[in-house]
């Protein structure tokens, strides 16, 4: 026997020896790869572990194609998805299955002319089969987060849905007391101009008002929109929504400074970027109130060529960092008795326009920075 193997090439030598020693490497294997008992069926890594060494034996003497490589990996990677385990272990495993077999090659006796084309032959297969699994891991790795996204949005809108219903049931059940509270002291000023508080009265009312409306706004965000489309003086409309604030503004002995081109203009609905800018000095309102120091809002603007840029800034407590990369979400709140509807609606407004909204915090200071197209005649 051992006379008829001293006849044959290297190559043959070495697939004898590989064939003979079959089941020493894959105990030796089994022994050290990192294995999840509770997650890993072991018998179906020993299949594979079979398969991958019976594939590097047939490669030697070109008994198996690429694509013999690719389905395995292919295989593997599946299993692997499945199971949930990290695809740094399963390179792990295969590396140390690559280390043995070729420990096994440099002690084959086989001549060095030929040793070294073997191992290179070897190392090409296992680095086909890595890059094979991890890409196939990757990719459906990639499938399962976007089917996790696409019900999270799914979600989100049945939240929405939900939300729509019970908004809709809201406002009808409120707002036609509050229409008729409105409308008294709209007669009690005109029929009473004398009568104290009936102005601050009426602002706390249409506050109240406008919060209510906000839940029904919400619900008709996936709607099909019919906004109008007018043209709108920024500086107009945050005063507009400045001076409807100023009985809160007064209370709570609030520093309010503004710098405002006068005569930048941009397209949209007016009611819906009042709301945008409404809903941001309320919260600067809200946020500034907590402050025991001196209460600071600042409101400027910065015109380019074809854009806008407001910044409402305010000195109240910081936003970390973490609530600053969700305040934009539906049902995230800052906020104790928060709803968090207001910035999402605010959001979703100003990206309608076709501006950006951003928000960052500090020690110092919470800006937030709008983004808006100028209109241009």
């Amino acid at each position: 026997m051992e006379a008829k193997l001293q006849k044959v090439n290297g190559y043959n030598t070495l697939v004898h020896i590989l064939k003979t020693n079959e089941q020493a490497f894959l105990e030796l294997w089994e022994e050290q790869i990192i294995v999840h008992k509770n997650q890993d069926k072991i018998e179906l890594i020993r299949k594979n572990g079979r398969l991958m060494y019976e594939l590097i034996t047939n490669s030697i003497i070109d008994k198996m194609s690429k694509n013999d490589l690719k389905i395995l990996a292919f295989k593997v990677a599946k299993e692997r998805v499945e199971a949930g385990i990290n695809i740094g272990e399963f390179v792990y495993n295969v590396n140390l299955g690559r280390s043995i077999i070729v420990r096994c090659v440099n002690h084959s006796g086989i001549a060095m002319k030929e040793l070294q084309s073997i191992v290179d032959l070897i190392n090409n297969q296992f680095d086909l089969f890595c890059y094979y699994a991890v890409s196939k891991y990757t990719e459906l790795k990639d499938m399962k987060l976007k089917e996790k996204n696409v019900y999270i949005s799914q979600t989100h809108k049945d939240r929405l849905s939900i939300l729509g219903q019970m908004s809709s049931s809201f406002v009808h059940e409120f707002r036609n007391p509050l229409t008729s509270v409105i409308g008294f002291i709209k007669l009690l000023k005109h029929d009473h101009p004398q009568l104290p508080y009936l102005d601050v009265i009426s602002k706390e009312l249409d506050q109240l008002k406008f919060r209510i409306t906000q839940f029904l706004h919400t619900s008709k965000m996936n709607t099909v929109n019919e906004s109008k489309n007018e043209e709108i003086k920024i500086k107009f409309l945050i005063e507009e929504v400045i001076d409807f604030l100023y009985p809160s503004i007064v209370n709570s002995n609030i520093q309010v400074t503004s710098n405002i081109d006068a005569n930048t203009q941009v397209t949209g609905d007016r009611n819906e970027l009042k709301q945008v800018f409404l809903n941001l000095l309320m919260n600067a309102v809200d946020a500034v109130s907590e402050e025991e120091n001196q209460r600071k809002i600042s409101i400027h603007t910065d015109v380019d060529d074809d854009q806008i840029t407001i910044v409402i800034s305010n000195n109240g407590p910081t936003i970390n960092v973490d609530a600053v990369k969700f305040i934009f979400e539906p049902f995230y709140t800052t906020k104790k008795l928060g709803t968090g509807i207001g910035l999402f609606v605010v959001k979703n407004i100003v990206e309608r326009h076709s501006g950006k909204i951003t928000c960052e915090s500090n020690d110092e200071l919470t800006t937030f920075q709008i983004t808006l197209p100028i209109y241009n005649k």
